[in-house]
């Protein structure tokens, strides 16, 4: 291996591009967290209908972003392989795909917003039903808008600018905040209000990266926007890396839904347990992630400048710092669980489940989630995005899903059974995905190779 500085991505870039993605995603997890305080002080329907309607809006969420993702990738290795025509062709072609899909999305719900909810949902109370079809259509009329912060967002990154989209994404979280304030509080618009500010602040993070993007300083500048044409063969590129991380991103919502309603048949006391222990293992995985994310931009350029073994290199030593995020992280979160729990006002039954369950959290997250998750997103970036796909949504379902369900309705498991499911599905992850690191297989994919020829 050379040394490094030859490397593509010196410690001073990796931490330039890193540290933005993890602070962006810790303030998002926070901000989500007050929003839900703030809605619960409209009442036990409000915040009902808000976790209700969320469960939709995430799988939607979670499906666009990892298409913006996939073209965020196709723009990396463009720019690794020192094309940035072929870059900027790309990036106009993901913002036109995200559009159209995103509009699409969002007009299907609009027209049948009721009877979807009905069905998903079933016989709620009227006033749950009421406020969960309010605060749906406002939210509904958002997916077009995050479809391109999320494209826009994504190409940024894939030209190692992370703190852009952290800094539209903190005003942005800042804005919906205080909207909520105003709308809430002040107009007593109640649910509405809630979606109303949710609008608002993803429109602003829509039009801002299409103004930002813009600047022609930059290697990736899309203007002109109603000049962009459909062309197929890069809207195959982007779908191809798109679809099955968007198959396999949605797959994780209905798995966890299929837990939800498992976990809701074991009483109040594990629902609320559960609950807030959801809201801590999110927040003890957040710089991890970002780490993911960052990966992602890395490899995607080592892979289009033709250094493979340099991609294999930074999946190797992100994965090292990932590992050291999760234990700072599980250690700082599990810290903090009973003062939570207290301030929180739990039941002392939920509270008590609630520290359990972060406790084997803490222990087995180190053990497990690295392996099952970083060196993923960095074959991904490689093109290897089928097999990423099979595994993790057949580990999803038959460990996580499958393993809880027995585990609580045969066994009479309580709400731990959520978290042994979760660090089986995430054992057998970490060891399929190990040995198609090593196999080094997925580097034998050819994104941008046919169309960089012409």
């Amino acid at each position: 291996m050379t040394n490094n500085s030859d490397h593509i991505f010196s410690n001073i870039d990796i931490r330039k591009l890193l540290i933005p993605i993890m602070l962006e995603n810790l303030l998002a997890s926070l901000m989500g967290t007050v929003d839900t305080m703030m809605v619960s002080n409209v009442g036990a329907s409000a915040v009902s209908a808000v976790s209700l309607v969320d469960s939709i809006n995430i799988l939607v969420i979670q499906a666009l972003s990892a298409l913006a993702a996939g073209g965020a990738i196709l723009c990396s290795q463009y720019i690794g392989s020192s094309n940035p025509k072929g870059a900027n062709r790309a990036a106009r072609q993901v913002f036109l795909v995200m559009t159209v899909l995103s509009v699409f999305i969002s007009a299907i719900c609009l027209v049948f917003r009721v009877p979807m909810l009905k069905f998903i949902f079933g016989s709620v109370e009227a006033k749950v039903m009421a406020d969960s079809q309010a605060y749906f259509l406002f939210t509904l009329l958002s997916f077009p808008f995050i479809g391109l912060y999320d494209a826009g967002a994504s190409i940024m990154r894939a030209q190692k600018d992370s703190k852009s989209p952290m800094t539209i994404s903190i005003i942005s979280n800042f804005l919906n905040i205080g909207g909520n304030a105003i709308l809430i509080f002040g107009l007593g618009m109640g649910v509405a209000g809630a979606a109303i500010s949710t609008l608002v602040s993803r429109v602003f993070c829509a039009v801002v990266v299409i103004i930002k993007l813009r600047n022609p300083s930059q290697i990736i500048c899309v203007n002109r926007y109603y000049t962009i044409r459909p062309d197929w063969d890069l809207i195959k590129r982007v779908l191809y890396i798109g679809i099955p991380s968007g198959i396999e991103n949605s797959m994780f919502q209905f798995g966890k839904l299929a837990i939800q309603s498992t976990v809701s048949t074991l009483g109040t006391a594990a629902i609320a347990a559960n609950a807030v222990t959801n809201i801590l293992e999110n927040l003890n995985g957040v710089a991890a992630q970002g780490v993911g994310i960052g990966l992602m931009t890395i490899v995607g350029q080592c892979i289009g400048a033709g250094r493979k073994d340099e991609a294999i290199y930074y999946i190797k030593k992100l994965s090292k710092m990932a590992e050291a995020a999760i234990i700072i992280s599980c250690l700082a979160v599990f810290a903090l669980c009973r003062p939570i729990t207290i301030l929180g006002g739990m039941e002392a039954e939920s509270a008590r489940m609630c520290f359990e369950m972060t406790l084997f959290i803490t222990i087995t997250k180190p053990i497990s989630w690295v392996l099952s998750f970083i060196p993923a997103y960095g074959m991904r970036a490689a093109g290897d995005v089928k097999f990423s796909m099979i595994t993790s949504c057949a580990s999803m379902w038959l460990c996580r899903v499958s393993f809880t369900i027995l585990l609580c309705r045969v066994y009479g498991f309580g709400p731990i059974a959520v978290w042994i499911g979760m660090f089986a599905d995430w054992t057998v992850r970490g060891i399929v995905f190990t040995i198609r690191f090593h196999s080094r297989r997925w580097l034998n994919h050819h994104i941008i190779v046919r169309y960089h020829a012409k």
